[in-house]
């Protein structure tokens, strides 16, 4: 285990564990661990030994969105202020998506607001069946409008809306039934679970996730014959690696 302050890194065969470490605040963001965890997304993503990133929070809860001091600073300062932290935070939902490595959120406790954000951001998010979802910006006058654009593509229009409007928190089960995460597992059980998880898909190929990846966000947004181009494209890469190649000969051995 290494790191400091905000966030604790800790590897675990190939998986980068990125963990959020303000268990007293309930893991919330502050400028700090923003930077952190901005800085220590890059430098797994750099590393050819990280096959996969893990984001967890310490303690009870996952994330529970911005501290105090943070919507203390937002309600004082002035329009450029604000702009400049929002292109911060920005950034790091931004991140996940660019990266070319799979991120994880791996949720225990609550997820709500900007924390919710973050672990719907990644790649794929697990869950303890006593974790909570939630988007409760709407409360106190505020818009969970970056996070909208991420929950927008996990869940459907009606659904999404009720979220934000209502800023009600919803249980691990029903977030997984509309598809705002991928798993949600036991409490007692969510551990081996999580790793068994982990440990599969840092044992698959890095090329063909690398590139399956960057062609499914790349073709967000693409219209049908523009998204088969672009995967055509990608087909071809993927037939000349060593991966594809090694694949292949083990295929054809045990025919």
């Amino acid at each position: 285990m290494s790191g400091a302050g905000p966030l604790l890194v800790r590897d675990q065969g190939g998986v980068r564990r990125l963990v959020l470490n303000r268990p007293d605040k309930r893991n919330a963001l502050n400028a700090e661990l923003v930077a952190a965890l901005k800085s220590a997304l890059r430098q797994a993503d750099a590393d050819d030994s990280v096959r996969v990133v893990a984001i967890e929070g310490e303690g009870k809860d996952f994330c529970s969105g911005a501290d105090l001091s943070a919507l203390r600073r937002i309600a004082e300062s002035s329009v450029m202020e604000n702009l400049d932290d929002v292109d911060e935070l920005a950034e790091l939902f931004l991140l996940p998506r660019r990266m070319r490595k799979p991120v994880v959120a791996c949720v225990r406790g609550r997820a709500l607001a900007g924390g919710c954000g973050l672990a719907t951001a990644c790649d794929v998010v697990l869950a303890a069946d006593t974790a909570e979802f939630g988007y409760p910006e709407v409360r106190i006058g505020f818009v969970p409008a970056m996070v909208m654009a991420i929950l927008r593509r996990s869940v459907s229009e009606k659904r999404a809306f009720e979220l934000i409007v209502t800023g009600q928190s919803i249980a691990a089960a029903e977030a997984e039934r509309i598809g705002l995460i991928n798993h949600a597992w036991p409490d007692t059980d969510f551990d081996r679970q999580r790793d068994l998880f982990l440990g599969d898909l840092a044992a698959r190929s890095p090329s063909a996730v690398q590139l399956s990846k960057r062609l499914l966000y790349h073709a967000d947004g693409m219209g049908f014959e523009a998204a088969l181009r672009s995967g055509a494209d990608v087909n071809v890469v993927a037939r000349m690696t060593d991966d594809m190649k090694a694949g292949v000969a083990r295929f054809l051995e045990r025919a």
